[in-house]
């Protein structure tokens, strides 16, 4: 790999692109308070954001609170949420978290990322977004399957565990950036670097990628390399 020097430079340059071609950017979970968007966090996982969204209105209008998730009948909130795959330990993750949050923490969701670490279900990745989205705080960098893909697809990291690969882009980011990577490179795994089928010919990300430079010139290769029909 590069000099650290050199990825930083890359690094922030290609933050910078993400800005300016992403400039609304945010979290498409949608919630009115921290804890639901704990609890929509806990529901993404193996699903879509727009699969949470459809499920969260009805199952924060039923159950709005820590108090209320924390003593829901556990097979509500498993019907209620039963869309988004895996529900049995989904529910049981979010009624354990709830339940922590009321005896340990006052019923108030804490904001360190040791404190969020306790509770049932949250792992990194979950108490980036919170304490991101939620409090402004910025601990940590969100590794999802996007941001995981995209960021060994640009070389910034060599790394498969999401844990070794969040440490490496803290040392390359800005701290006050650590979320506006994530949430934008989200976004362009969705719009253009796709897990299949990257369009690195429409990607303005091409020129600082290395597989965008693996893969163009295969693509024009084989191309070139198709024979004519005989006639």
């Amino acid at each position: 790999m590069a000099s650290k020097r050199t990825l930083r430079q890359r690094a922030v340059e290609i933050l910078t692109r993400l800005k300016r071609h992403y400039p609304d950017s945010t979290c498409a979970l949608r919630y009115e308070t921290p804890l639901q968007l704990l609890v929509a966090t806990i529901l993404s996982a193996q699903c879509t954001d727009e699969r949470v969204n459809r499920v969260t209105p009805e199952l924060f209008r039923r159950f709005p609170d820590a108090q209320a998730l924390a003593t829901a009948p556990r097979e509500e909130i498993e019907s209620l949420i039963h869309s988004t795959g895996f529900y049995r330990n989904k529910a049981k993750h979010i009624q354990g978290a709830c339940q922590k949050i009321l005896t340990d923490f006052g019923g108030e969701l804490p904001r360190t990322m040791p404190e969020l670490l306790t509770l049932p279900g949250v792992a990194r990745k979950t108490a980036n977004v919170v304490l991101a989205h939620a409090f402004g705080i910025h601990a940590g960098v969100t590794v999802d399957t996007h941001v995981k893909r995209l960021s060994r697809r640009l070389g910034l990291t060599e790394h498969e565990d999401p844990v070794r690969i969040e440490k490496d882009l803290m040392q390359l980011l800005p701290q006050a950036d650590w979320e506006n990577w994530s949430i934008r490179l989200i976004d362009h795994g969705r719009a253009i670097c796709d897990a299949r089928k990257p369009l690195c010919e429409q990607c303005f990300l091409a020129d600082l990628c290395p597989t965008a430079a693996l893969l163009q010139p295969a693509r024009s290769k084989t191309k070139t390399q198709v024979s004519p029909q005989l006639t």
